[in-house]
């Protein structure tokens, strides 16, 4: 018993520790800093930083939709084929927000980062770019087909761009506006999108008309286009210069580097591969403005003291109660569902029932039952003082389409995988999409949007509030 313990110890001193950490995500700051190819083939893992984007970073029941992870699973196949050893080398995928990829890179959280975007790396960070993926990529203007058409990009002073956190377009564009500046005129504006929207949730945003106007990677506004139709690329309409699209290294890792290089170089994307990306996402991708018509705001008036009034009571936010009734039911108090989901909020009458409330053909008890359950729901399944009040929403709001046991289910399985299991957003959604596709990551999204569509107009929205601020 004592030679076996001692025996055991003096294999846990020598094994790297980079190799033993490995399934924490690389939690010490230091963990790996050093790692080249070598060491990464004795740890059996290369922890690669992906963009949480959607477009980048996607897998859905099996099958890789992001552009990297379609190159990453083919990278890992040629550093398996080219391994002295026979011994497979795992890929393990770290998804992150675009502008923490450099940091996480820096401290040896990853041996690699796989972008998909533009990022800004230069070599006083300590970063080595690998060869060009894509080169000469253009940041180019998209709006939808019903905004006015621009000649010139200084023709938009005084507009403003949306763009998701991280975008490389604001570094663009203070060219453009010093430009302006001389000739007295105002700049170009940046609005920066919700932290839960990924460059295409902006572009699905934009195509509705709650965002007028973005900037992104004239590749990856091609490729939206294919599912969103009613975005228009304003190919004339270029911010700043024409970069590079690469992936990323530490300086100490030469021969991780030269294998990258030296992939890449032979690498040919299969020619059907955007046929599952249109296949899946043709139907998720249909966001509208929830106000732009007159109909639209009648029907939020019609129903809005009946969701402040109960909102107010449960501690949710009305216009929250209001994005979800949109996407159950498009405001309609008399809508029916399938399952039995009925009225507003396209509850069961089974779920009324489970909070005390019957009748659920009356609008009143209709959302007094929608607002009790999912009060409970965020009471009994999501109180944790460790989730931020977003993503406390979010979790709701995926208990309510498919139940919170389910969820739950999810966020285990995140935890497992050494994803955040208090993020919803990019994180357990990951999960969800992997193991039962679009549907329940859709419907949150969706009624996310909604909700920061009405958000953005909120003053208008509460006239009550208005003429209270307004008197005082």
């Amino acid at each position: 018993m004592t030679r076996a313990l001692l025996f055991l110890l003096c294999c846990l001193a020598i094994v790297p520790a980079h190799a033993r950490l490995s399934g924490l995500g690389g939690n010490l700051p230091h963990a790996g800093s050093q790692r080249d190819l070598a060491e990464i083939r004795k740890s059996g893992e290369l922890r690669v930083l992906v963009n949480q984007s959607r477009n980048s970073s996607a897998e859905i029941k099996g099958q890789a939709i992001g552009l990297e992870y379609q190159r990453l699973r083919a990278f890992g196949q040629y550093l398996n084929r080219n391994a002295r050893n026979g011994r497979d080398l795992r890929l393990k995928i770290i998804p992150k927000p675009k502008d923490q990829l450099v940091a996480a890179l820096q401290k040896g959280e990853g041996d690699l980062v796989a972008p998909g975007e533009l990022l800004d790396a230069h070599p006083g960070l300590g970063i080595s770019a690998s060869a060009a993926i894509r080169s000469d990529v253009p940041l180019v203007v998209v709006g939808n087909r019903r905004n006015r058409h621009y000649k010139h990009l200084q023709d938009m002073s005084g507009r403003s761009l949306t763009l998701p956190v991280g975008s490389a377009v604001s570094d663009a564009l203070r060219e453009v506006n010093q430009q302006l500046a001389q000739h007295k005129r105002p700049p170009i504006v940046v609005e920066w999108a919700d932290s839960s929207l990924a460059v295409e949730d902006v572009l699905e945003m934009v195509q509705a008309g709650i965002y007028p106007w973005t900037a992104v990677e004239l590749p990856i506004a091609e490729r939206w286009q294919k599912v969103m139709p009613g975005l228009r690329i304003e190919r004339q309409l270029v911010v700043g210069e024409k970069g590079d699209m690469s992936w990323f290294v530490r300086r100490e890792s030469p021969m991780l580097r030269a294998s990258v290089d030296r992939f890449l170089a032979g690498y040919r994307a299969p020619s059907d591969q955007d046929s599952a990306f249109q296949r899946v996402y043709r139907r998720s991708y249909k966001v509208r403005n929830p106000i732009v018509t007159r109909g639209d705001r009648q029907r939020l008036e019609r129903v809005r003291s009946v969701l402040q009034k109960h909102g107010e009571k449960q501690d949710l936010d009305w216009l929250q109660l209001a994005a979800v009734a949109y996407k159950e039911s498009t405001l309609n108090p008399a809508a029916r569902g399938a399952s039995g989901a009925t009225g507003l909020m396209q509850i069961t009458p089974a779920a009324a029932r489970s909070v005390g409330v019957g009748n659920i053909q009356a609008l009143d008890n209709n959302v007094l039952a929608a607002t009790r359950y999912m009060a409970r729901i965020r009471r009994e399944f999501f109180s944790s003082r460790q989730i931020a009040e977003a993503e406390r929403m979010a979790f709701v709001l995926a208990a309510y389409n498919m139940g919170p046991q389910r969820v739950q289910g999810l966020r285990a399985e995140a935890r497992r995988r050494g994803l955040n299991s208090n993020r919803w957003f990019f994180q357990v959604e990951r999960v969800a999409m992997e193991q039962m596709g679009m549907g329940v990551v859709s419907y949150v999204n969706a009624v996310n949007k909604y909700y920061l569509a009405y958000d953005r107009e909120r003053f208008l929205l509460e006239p009550q509030k208005q003429k209270l601020s307004s008197s005082n």
